[in-house]
This record gives structure tokens, sequence and C-alpha cells, in this order.
């Protein structure tokens, strides 16, 4: 029967990896790289008997990547501190694992819990992510965005249950994260070349955008199913979408058109990518 390893990157998840770890602990190995968390992550994660690795923060890619080389099994599931599993879905992964499976990479449905609800509509189910992989076969780009899931060339499969993710228990804690977020993607805009520079660019990106994003999830993909909680979710998302151009294009003025590769957003407090 093939290995499997898991690969978690954390700081300060005292409050999630309990559960997440408690869902995985038949897994053969577990790989955990915290970037100095001050609350019991550490301690939690040394009693599921998890190989503890220390690094500094490199970045959302770098910092899974990172975890992924570590891991020595044959496959690999990649899951957020935030992420466990349903008992439907271990059992569905150990009995992949124990026949011969016919992909080299699956996708996992997700179910997002925000603001107490499961969203099931706006694009936020399945939501599906990939996570299992055979070893070597996915990474994830160096440059990437906070809410990035590795990539492979390989012909994936996916599978049918779900992992749980308790994403944004309530409103100011979606805010909070939304600002850290939409700061951490500067680097990836500027040196994408998004910055707004021309006044049409500007209008598109920072107000047709937003407003197109909000009318695709919410009335599109019936986002407006999911009660009042979709409604602020989508508004807010909006927003989120908006502070991201519009915070690339001040640090573009700031650094008057250069020093773009040099640009480091503030250090966040806890990692960006943790829910």
């Amino acid at each position: 029967m093939p290995t499997l390893s898991v690969a978690i990157i954390t700081r300060n998840e005292a409050e999630n990896i309990r559960r997440t770890l408690a869902s995985i602990a038949w897994a053969n190995e577990i790989v955990l790289v915290d970037s100095g968390s001050t609350d019991e992550t550490v301690e939690i994660a040394k009693g599921y008997g998890a190989k503890i690795y220390h690094e500094s923060w490199k970045g959302y890619g770098p910092q899974v990547n990172s975890a992924l080389d570590k891991c020595t099994c044959d496959w690999i599931l990649n899951l957020d501190a935030d992420e466990p599993l349903t008992p439907e879905l271990a059992k569905e992964i150990q009995g992949l694992l124990s026949g011969e499976p016919s992909f080299a990479a699956y996708m996992i449905p997700r179910r997002n819990l925000i603001f107490g609800r499961w969203m099931r509509h706006g694009g936020l189910y399945p939501d599906c992510k990939l996570r299992l992989f055979r070893r070597g076969v996915a990474r994830l780009r160096e440059d990437t965005e906070p809410h990035a899931t590795p990539k492979t060339s390989e012909k994936t499969g996916t599978l049918k249950h779900p992992m749980l993710h308790d994403q944004y228990p309530t409103l100011e804690y979606y805010i909070e994260h939304m600002q850290r977020y939409s700061t951490a993607t500067i680097p990836l805009f500027l040196r994408s070349g998004r910055t707004s520079v021309s006044s049409f660019a500007f209008v598109v990106n920072t107000v047709l955008n937003p407003a197109l994003t909000f009318i695709k999830n919410y009335f599109f993909r019936l986002g407006f199913l999911d009660g009042r909680e979709g409604l602020v979710f989508h508004i807010n998302h909006s927003v989120y979408t908006h502070w991201k151009f519009v915070k690339a294009w001040k640090a573009y003025q700031k650094a008057g058109g250069s020093g773009i590769e040099e640009f480091k957003p503030p250090e966040p407090t806890d990692y960006p990518g943790s829910r």
C-alpha cells in the first residue's frame, strides 16, 4: 500500500490545528513547517507525532513548497491548518491508496463555512482544490497569491467527499484577513504590470472589475441563495477586489515606477493563507 505524508504550514493555529491533525492521525507522516507560532500550535502538533520544522516566513508558495520537499512518502496530502477531513473523505483516501489510483493527482471538494453558514453557491462550492498527489508531481508557483493551490501537468481526478473549511467565522475576522491578503498581493500585481497607470485601466480595475465580480458571483452563480450571509460576503469580496488594485496602484506611485522587485509588503501577524 502506498504511504501518505500530510504537509501543513502554520503560524498561531492552535484554535484549528487539533481538529485537522485528529482527522489525519492515520497518515504515515505529518510534516509541519511553522513560522514562529507563539501559541500552542507546535506542542499540539508534537502530540500527534508531527515532524516539526521552524522556518521564517518566505511567502505562501515558497513556504508550502518547503513543506512538500520535506515529505518522504509516496503520496502527499497538502492541507491548511483549518481544513480537517470528514470521516468519509478519510475513508475515501485510504480506499484509493489501498488500490491502484487512476490518476497521479486528485482534486478535493471543500465545504466553506462563512459567518457560520455553509456556502453552497456563488462559486464557493464544491470549490475543488488540488491537494492529493504523488510526491514530486505538483508544486506551487513561487510568486503565488495566498489562496493558491499546487499545480501539476498530470491528468487529475476528483474525489467525492469534501474536506471542511471554517473559513471566516465572523465579519471582523474576514475584513482583517482581506486587509492582509490584499497587501500580500501587491508584489504580484507590480511584477505582472497590473498597476492601473492609465485612467482607463484604473476605472476598469477598481470599479468595473469589483462590480462585475459581484454580479457574476451573486446573480449568475446564485450567491443570493445563501441568504444574508451570502449577500454580505459577496459585497465585501468585491470590496477586497477593489483593495487589491488600489493598493498596487498606490505602491507603484510611491515607488515612482521603480523598485518593483524590491517591494515587500508588511510582515503579517500570522501567515496570509491560513484560511
